[in-house]
């Protein structure tokens, strides 16, 4: 049954589009292990879509908000500090709209989105093993092939020493993309565990993974991560309606924190039991000595007061590191919150249509998954799980800043053009049922 409904997906549901969806597929299998491939494959089947559906995508309001969004980071770059810095820092935002609006044309039913996340978690299966190989085997290595086609680079000992880092460029860059495996694995988990008592292989698999990537997220050391996976969790529980699940969920979570941040003879009760690698790392006990220049809470006051100093277009894109160089003597590649970011970089005005439209993103597929009366039950899990990913990202970035690397910023597009897709085709059914 699972297998021939993702045979099924497999195929487009319009022939015209079947090769730029094939294009995604393999896109998106092979971008863990190889950027570039999967990159180029993605843009490609943008650009197909963006050929055969250019009228239908140019209409739609939410593209035209992304398009004034890209003329007006465009623009800022005309004040910039750095000109050029500014331009290169673009491309870190206007592809992705390009792709994002063709998308749009290509996903739209819900068995893409399932397509989609087994295509994910199954796609994950070399980061793990690279992994678990790099902290408890001692893998270290760098290999090319074909130039950048691929390009493999495990730290020893992890990045930092001791986290898991795998193929990525830090542990918590590779938490922000196992979390978003766990979330998409949990809602197909969700919808397939009745058919773990009948040992279906695909189901069992996906478990294995699952557990795979729960165990190598608490080994990124990531609090990022481990705080969005278990809001995660809860949401999951929660609208399962397991409230056993969401009791235990709780417990844990409240366990932990009184743990790392109770006072000191209600925190020694909790630490009997609570894992000193996990309170400690919240509360940064771990680290005693970090420097002030590496703490959060600076990085964000400097982003703020160069917003102050120039709110309308701020000082440009690729901006902050140097400036914060200057004033800190420390390198440092972004503020760790995208939202404060961009409003250094770009000013408030682009900061806030960006966060505009990514609202107007989440209360449309918010009203569309409780207002749909037609989308049958797993079908409603698999575009939960879709806007929980979509939530993990923004959560993501209040902390951390994703979009500097390849593979998490192309699948955050990926995964909201899924969506929106999907809320579009369902309007236009129901458009088109009404008239009829």
């Amino acid at each position: 049954m699972l297998g021939v409904s993702l045979n099924k997906a497999f195929y487009h549901p319009e022939p015209d589009l079947q090769f730029p969806w094939q294009c995604t597929q393999f896109g998106l299998f092979f971008f863990p292990v190889s950027p570039f491939l999967g990159a180029v494959t993605i843009v490609l089947a943008a650009l197909l879509t963006w050929r055969k559906k250019y009228r239908t995508i140019s209409r739609r309001p939410l593209n035209q908000g992304f398009a004034l969004l890209g003329l007006l980071m465009l623009i800022t770059t005309g004040f910039a500090s750095h000109p050029l810095e500014a331009f290169l820092g673009l491309f870190n935002f206007l592809p992705y709209f390009f792709v994002f609006a063709g998308l749009t044309a290509l996903i739209y039913t819900p068995a893409q989105l399932k397509q989609i996340a087994w295509i994910m978690v199954f796609g994950s299966i070399p980061v793990l093993i690279a992994g678990f190989g790099q902290l408890f085997l001692g893998w270290h290595f760098q290999f090319q092939f074909l130039w950048i086609v691929f390009d493999w680079v495990v730290a020893q000992g992890g990045l930092p020493a001791g986290r898991m880092a795998s193929m990525f460029m830090h542990a918590n860059t590779l938490a922000a993309y196992l979390v978003t495996i766990l979330i998409l694995g949990l809602g197909l988990w969700l919808e397939n565990y009745p058919q773990l008592r009948e040992k279906q292989p695909l189901t069992i698999a996906l478990t294995i993974i699952l557990l795979a990537d729960f165990l190598a997220l608490i080994l990124t050391n990531s609090r990022n991560g481990w705080v969005i996976a278990m809001l995660a969790c809860l949401a999951f529980a929660t609208y399962q309606g397991w409230r056993l699940i969401v009791g235990v969920v709780v417990s844990i979570a409240t366990s932990i924190l009184l743990a790392a941040f109770a006072p000191t003879a209600i925190a020694q009760f909790f630490r009997r039991f609570v894992p000193y690698f996990i309170w400690a790392r919240l509360n940064d006990d771990m680290y005693p000595d970090r420097p002030v220049a590496m703490m959060r809470k600076t990085q964000w006051q400097f982003a703020w007061s160069l917003t102050q100093q120039h709110p309308w277009t701020g000082w440009g894109l690729r901006s902050f590191s140097g400036l914060y160089k200057t004033q800190m003597q420390i390198d440092l590649g972004h503020p760790h919150n995208l939202f404060l970011m961009l409003s250094a970089e770009t000013g408030l005005p682009c900061t806030l249509l960006f966060c505009g439209l990514l609202i107007w993103i989440f209360i449309a597929a918010s009203q569309f998954l409780w207002q749909s009366q037609t989308l049958p039950a797993e079908h409603k899990l698999i575009f939960f799980s879709y806007l929980l990913a979509f939530g993990g990202w923004v959560l993501s970035n209040t902390v951390d800043v994703t979009i500097f690397d390849l593979r998490l910023n192309t699948l955050f597009w990926v995964f909201l053009a899924a969506m929106c897709g999907v809320i579009n085709y369902r309007h236009r059914l129901a458009s088109v049922g009404s008239t009829q």
